[in-house]
């Protein structure tokens, strides 16, 4: 028997390794990282040294991304599971580059609150190693597991302030749910299968242009399922419960990751199941997305307005952003995509900055983020002010600013698809988005600070080298993606096929 089995060809998928250096790279970062810690004394690795590492793997990895972008060929690793095309590159671009802006501001943060940062900084490599592996997954399978790797990560860093008990909440919280969302996907997954008989993607697509499935119920529920699990990980109402309380039970710069990173990989999980592989049966799903998308603009913007937390506003402005970026999605065109993509670049720059901003005002607990706390900043603290202010006009989708073409980009993509009652219900939101941000901008330069506010923490906050490089960096990206997009229009075109 050993002799036939030796006789037997032995067919290994080829595998283009230095294609694969956005997904190596993150992820033998953390192995290096945790050995590194668990060998080395403390006295000898100083805690700056995890960040200074996680900023140097990420902009290795933004490198990697550059020069895999100059091939014309797209690049396939496993028998064609995983695919480094253009527009898993340009997801893995934004993924990378939040954790470089994000990594800058750990020192300081997490000496102040008490987060160790070695495990902070493994777990946020781990969790963009996922991300990117979701970006490029050509099959389910492949999906999942990135998905999950991410997820895991994830939970984790929501509950890493031990200090607090809304931290443990949150990560409490994101592991219930996420775990019970994870069940609506698997189950998605298995009917899909079960329908197309592949869970491959092109295989999925192929076999929707070659047979006119009768009975489709199968189908049906399988991309429902597959919706509501999907929709869960980019906080879509009405699967997005999880995500007021854990964005502001985790530690900020996690909530900052959450935010880009990991809403940019579960978009990409959308545009790969929904427009690439079944983008034939469009006029099934997206009558769902259509009603996904209204309800997250509605929910995000009118609960945002009515917030009296600065992290809590912003974690219902993320949700609005989704449901913009969910009206790129229901146009279900290279155009719509396109739009999903800019939108998807522009606000990671926007999240992590604002975040950012809060982390340094948030106090020793990580919990002073109140309206009150932001009041007579513009007073205080001039400089930081403007940065803010800057970053909430650009979520308000003010000219001259990323957000403003962001949100036209996929507001022109749904009117082109003939969604013009989406086009309307998503200019009406950001409207009323618009006052959440101006009641912060208010609370900034027209309100006199507390009491509270009279303390040396409060009044003069430690901004911080890091954490000041990344509130300029992403104010001067905000603006000049807003004032010159055409670079960032002609890339996110490219990863789109257009």
């Amino acid at each position: 028997m050993g002799a036939v089995l030796a006789q037997l060809p032995v067919r290994t998928p080829a595998i283009d390794w230095p294609g694969l250096l956005p997904v190596l790279l993150p992820a033998a970062g953390a192995l290096v990282l945790l050995m590194l810690r668990s060998l080395v004394p403390s006295r000898l690795m100083p805690a700056v040294l995890d960040a200074v590492w996680t900023f140097a793997v990420a902009a290795a990895g933004l490198v990697s991304v550059v020069v895999l972008w100059q091939r014309d060929a797209d690049i396939q690793a496993f028998g064609g599971q995983l695919v480094m095309d253009r527009m898993a590159l340009f997801v893995a671009a934004v993924v990378l580059g939040s954790v470089a802006l994000v990594a800058p501001t750990l020192p300081r943060y997490c000496r102040r609150v008490g987060v160790a940062s070695a495990e902070l900084c493994v777990l946020a490599l781990l969790a963009a190693a996922g991300a990117v592996v979701m970006a490029g997954a050509a099959d389910l399978i492949v999906l999942f597991l990135g998905l999950e790797t991410m997820s895991i990560a994830a939970y984790v860093m929501a509950a890493l302030n031990l200090r607090r008990l809304e931290s443990l909440e949150a990560g409490l919280k994101y592991f219930v749910l996420g775990a019970f969302s994870t069940a609506f996907l698997l189950f998605g997954i298995a009917l899909v299968y079960g329908a197309t008989g592949t869970t491959n993607l092109e295989g999925i697509a192929s076999y929707l242009d070659t047979f006119i499935i009768l009975r489709d119920g199968m189908l049906l529920a399988g991309l429902a399922m597959l919706l509501v699990g999907l929709g869960f990980k980019v906080a879509a109402a009405p699967f997005h419960a999880w995500a007021p309380d854990t964005y502001v039970g985790a530690p900020t710069p996690v909530t900052a990751l959450m935010a880009s990173a990991v809403k940019a990989a579960g978009f990409a999980a959308l545009i790969r199941v929904f427009v690439e592989a079944l983008g034939t049966r469009a006029d099934d799903w997206r009558p769902a997305v259509f009603a996904l998308a209204c309800a997250t603009l509605a929910v995000g913007s009118v609960l945002a307005a009515v917030q009296s937390d600065a992290k809590r506003i912003l974690a219902y402005s993320s949700i609005s952003h989704a449901g913009f970026i969910l009206v790129g999605v229901q146009a279900a065109s290279d155009e719509g995509v396109a739009a999903v993509l800019f939108y998807l670049a522009a606000y990671a720059v926007i999240a992590v900055g604002s975040f950012t901003v809060v982390a340094v005002l948030s106090g020793q607990r990580d919990d002073r983020t109140g309206l009150d706390t932001l009041a007579g900043l513009g007073a205080g603290r001039p400089a930081l002010a403007l940065g803010l202010t800057v970053l909430l006009l650009a979520q308000a989708g003010v000219p001259f600013t990323s957000g403003f073409v962001a949100k036209f980009s996929v507001i022109a993509a749904a009117v082109e698809a003939r969604s013009y009652w989406l086009a309307v219900v998503a200019m009406v939101s950001a409207v009323v988005a618009a006052f959440a941000y101006l009641r912060v901008v208010v609370a900034m330069y027209f309100r006199d600070s507390g009491d509270e506010a009279d303390t040396p923490e409060a009044s003069k906050p430690a901004l911080g080298l890091g954490a000041g490089a990344v509130i300029v960096a992403a104010v001067l990206l905000t603006v000049a993606m807003g004032v010159v997009p055409g670079v960032l229009e002609s890339l996110s075109s490219t990863a789109a096929g257009l």
